[in-house]
């Protein structure tokens, strides 16, 4: 049985038997905030459940490494439609200990997409188009720096309402301890 069809099986009867029911919320977060935060599999359930939040409490962003790496891409996007749009009345961008973006080998990955089939000349090609790949693919050395980075980056874009909080929290993926990295309650413009 393949992994899809596995899923598919178990929807079925999800479906089938209303587990969905307790599941039911609206598209606004309950408590009113948005949080950006690893994909890192230790934290799918540990996080939520250590900040006290259940199905419909918040928004969740997920990214490699909790990062904004660019003020009008897709993660800083979807911060401002939440805020916006949906509701959020705060930001929470959370890193982890132990992340993988902090030790990430850009050649590594370089050399793994090359073994997978994609054309290694197809990285001159982007590096003559002004993208280049090691800095694109590039992790950082100190969570607690790219955290504060983060914030900085959401709290000070030009479209950011600058009465939202943000606040930048490190996790323990094995505890789900929060140390508080930057209160935004300090740094909130009037």
């Amino acid at each position: 049985m393949t992994t899809l069809s596995s899923i598919l099986e178990f929807n079925a009867e999800f479906v089938k038997h209303k587990k969905y029911e307790k599941y039911a919320t609206t598209k606004f977060p309950d408590k009113r905030i948005v949080i950006l935060t690893c994909m890192d599999t230790r934290l799918t359930e540990l996080l939520p459940r250590s900040m006290n939040l259940r199905n419909g409490d918040a928004k969740i962003i997920k990214s490699a490494g909790a990062v904004v790496t660019h003020p009008f891409g897709g993660i800083m996007r979807s911060i401002l439609i939440s805020v916006y749009e949906l509701q959020a009345d705060e930001v929470f961008i959370i890193g982890h200990q132990d992340c993988g973006m902090s030790s990430i080998d850009t050649k590594t990955i370089i050399k793994d997409m090359v073994h997978r089939g994609i054309d290694e000349s197809l990285f001159n090609t982007l590096k003559n188009s002004g993208i280049d790949m090691e800095d694109w693919l590039r992790g950082f050395n100190d969570v607690t720096d790219s955290v504060k980075q983060s914030v900085d980056t959401v709290r000070n874009h030009p479209l950011m309402d600058p009465r939202v909080p943000v606040h930048g929290l490190v996790s323990n993926p094995e505890t789900g301890h929060l140390d508080v990295i930057v209160d935004g309650y300090t740094l909130v413009r009037k």
